[in-house]
């Protein structure tokens, strides 16, 4: 048996991160349904071929929240809390390979810090893995619709669209100004680690005291 690694929700300043792992012992039925790399599908494509990996093959998921990523990040990079959390979603399994999607700039640090870390399993990290191996692009598809489906709890939760979660998406940023203006605090399910964050509060203190 081998598997596939990716993540989704590196960047996001709202939001998750989420580790998928999927499980093979051969990738035909994940190449029948046509997997490719999760940001070059559709939300409705990534939805239903979610349904169809999990009905072909096992799977695992690791999720950190947004106030679990601000507390990591005291301590470890993020590329350190990312090499854990893929080792998390395979320790514990039969595998003699495994496929991850690197998302360190150095691939070779990577991919033996997480050979260290699971002892007698091959590894194999590549930049892009997630459109080279079936496999991977099966679990960026299962990270992607884990996390996007978070979101849309969250935006339920406030009752109102909060966009993507990126830093880049005009919803998002004006919806974390706003309740910073009106709470003087980031929302919940933010980042406050982020430097996007740390601008708007800075922007935000700086007006209170020019109020006065």
């Amino acid at each position: 048996m081998f598997c596939g690694v990716d993540e989704a929700g590196r960047g996001p300043v709202m939001g998750p991160l989420v580790v998928a792992a999927v499980f093979v012992d051969d990738d035909e039925s994940l190449k029948k349904i046509g997997v490719k790399d999760s940001k070059k599908l559709s939300p409705a494509s990534r939805e239903r071929m979610y349904d169809m990996i999990i009905n072909v093959a096992d799977h695992r998921v690791i999720i950190l929240s947004a106030e679990e990523i601000d507390s990591e990040r005291e301590h470890h990079s993020l590329n350190e809390i990312e090499l854990r959390m893929f080792a998390e979603a395979v320790s514990g399994t039969d595998v003699s390979r495994v496929y991850a999607d690197c998302p360190d700039v150095n691939i070779s640090s990577f991919s033996s810090s997480l050979s260290l870390m699971l002892t007698g399993t091959k590894v194999t990290a590549e930049h892009k893995a997630d459109d080279t191996y079936p496999v991977v692009s099966a679990a960026s598809i299962i990270a992607k619709v884990t996390r996007d489906r978070r979101i849309e709890e969250i935006a339920k939760e406030f009752g109102r669209d909060i966009g993507s979660g990126y830093p880049s998406d005009p919803v998002t940023a004006e919806f974390i100004a706003k309740w910073i203006k009106e709470n003087g605090n980031p929302p919940p399910h933010t980042r406050r680690s982020w430097e996007t964050v740390r601008k708007m509060m800075t922007l935000h203190k700086n007006k209170k005291i020019t109020d006065w």
